[in-house]
């Protein structure tokens, strides 16, 4: 039995997701519970699969991105099982509450989708950070961190609202989002103006080498 679990390698396949029942159709009110439950674990796997890739921008490890990836893997199978779902419910005659329900489901869904798709472009550019062994200054580090932090607090926020209707915390989203604006403005001011200081104190030698950097 070892020797076939070494010989085997584990399926690169997302995890299995239970399919939905399709007998349910038939009450759309329990389909909708069914597919908001589905959506909830969604958006749990979402949220894990930023916060995984998040870490990778302070310190690289193949384990947590390759993690990542699996995770944007499985949000796109979500994806692809309640997508198909909600539209045949919403093709039935169903009440004006369940239909739009429906609707702010199948929004949902495409936003958690993209959230794994952004999670998947940052453990990229942490890769290639690691890779080119790129590092940040400790003024950028601080930055980087009060920004992931804020980004974290409107995942929090955000699925919470999501999972238990709280309107609360569905209001303070935005306003964290603007701050997550000036945050990100701010940092990527404060890179040009270290580029540029940079660039002025570098000799010939070092702007050369700068330049063939951009080419490639």
């Amino acid at each position: 039995e070892k020797l076939v679990c070494r010989l085997v390698p584990d399926s690169e396949e997302p995890e299995q997701v239970a399919e939905l029942d399709e007998r349910l159709l038939a009450t759309p009110p329990v389909a909708l519970m069914s597919c908001r439950e589905m959506t909830a674990k969604m958006a749990d796997a979402a949220a894990q699969g930023l916060r995984d890739s998040a870490s990778l921008l302070t310190g690289f490890d193949p384990a947590t991105a390759k993690a990542v990836k699996k995770i944007e893997d499985l949000t796109d199978h979500y994806e692809d099982i309640l997508g198909t779902y909600l539209v045949k419910l919403s093709s039935l005659s169903i009440s004006a509450d369940d239909n739009a329900e429906a609707a702010m489901l199948l929004k949902a869904i495409n936003d958690f989708e993209r959230i794994g798709d952004h999670s998947v472009n940052l453990m990229e550019s942490a890769q290639e950070i690691h890779e080119k062994e790129l590092s940040f200054s400790d003024a950028a580090k601080q930055e980087l961190a009060v920004l992931l932090s804020a980004v974290s607090d409107i995942v929090e926020l955000t699925f919470r609202a999501f999972g238990i209707n709280d309107l609360s915390a569905a209001m303070a989203v935005e306003p964290l989002e603007e701050v997550v604006d000036d945050l990100t403005d701010k940092l990527i001011s404060s890179s040009f103006v270290e580029l540029r200081q940079l660039v002025e104190s570098a000799s010939e030698e070092e702007l050369a080498f700068m330049e063939d950097g951009v080419k490639m």
